[in-house]
């Protein structure tokens, strides 16, 4: 297996976060595709859905992609607090992982603060304000 890529379902805000987390980890969209971009009956939605993002890829490191889409609201509202997975971060110093943690939980809800863990690592803990979980942490024996 060559890389694992995280998926987010987002509730019509999906180009908003995907802006913002862009900010920090920089890049380019490796791809936008609105839901007006696809064609055929076999795929409606309404016209107040028509700019929302069916897809959306941001290059994160040398080989992941962070990936979303903004879920119709046919199929129902995304629940972002009962999230049951959470984004991991390998930060390649402390500092690093310092400006990662600090941009990525402005607005959001610290769970654990960036600190030395149990197992020997540098590691904290967050909830984004988009309802989006992450770990960012640093193993200085990696």
């Amino acid at each position: 297996m060559k890389t694992i890529n995280p998926w987010i379902n987002f509730n019509g805000n999906a180009e908003e976060a995907f802006t913002f987390y862009k900010s920090l980890f920089g890049g380019e969209f490796t791809k936008i595709i609105r839901f007006k971009d696809l064609s055929g009956p076999e795929f409606q939605v309404t016209e107040n859905e028509a700019d929302k993002i069916l897809y959306i890829g941001l290059p994160i490191g040398k080989h992941n992609i962070l990936i979303a889409n903004d879920v119709p609201e046919v199929m129902g509202r995304v629940c972002e607090n009962e999230n049951r997975s959470k984004i991991y971060i390998s930060a390649e110093s402390r500092e690093e992982a310092d400006g990662i943690f600090k941009g990525l939980s402005a607005g959001g809800e610290v769970e654990g603060p960036m600190g030395d863990s149990p197992w020997g690592t540098y590691a904290g803990m967050f909830r984004d304000k988009y309802g989006i979980e992450w770990i960012v942490e640093f193993d200085s024996n990696v």
